[in-house]
């Protein structure tokens, strides 16, 4: 069965930062895409960064040169570097993995992590 779990969210500062984890179990299948989400209160959910099998990289406008995605191959975790964070960037961030599966690819999403940034 595959797995995902995330953590290091919290409360920050406007200004501070935080890292994000997400690391994924996924058995016997092959970890395609990981990739960063996040939904405001009211808010549809929406895409923050994503990495893909073959390292290609794409951001939301709203958090390029302040967030930073990558991927550890070896261990199946992807990581959200998140600097110069703002009250706008309050939210559930979820990752999502995308596995291969032998009738195609499959999108596996984590529970969440709550990101607060206030003063």
């Amino acid at each position: 069965q595959v797995q995902v779990v995330e953590s290091g969210g919290g409360l920050v500062q406007p200004g501070g930062s935080l890292r994000l984890s997400c690391a994924a179990s996924t058995g016997l299948f092959r970890l395609v895409g990981m990739g960063w989400f996040r939904q405001a209160p009211g808010k549809q959910r929406e895409l923050v960064a994503i990495i893909t099998g073959s390292g290609d990289i794409s951001y939301a406008d709203s958090v390029k040169g302040r967030f930073t995605i990558s991927r550890d191959n070896a261990k199946n975790t992807a990581y959200l570097q998140m600097n110069s964070l703002n009250p706008e960037d309050t939210a559930v961030y979820y990752c999502k993995v995308v596995v291969l599966r032998s009738y195609g690819q499959t999108d596996y999403w984590g529970q969440g992590t709550q990101v607060t940034v206030s003063s």
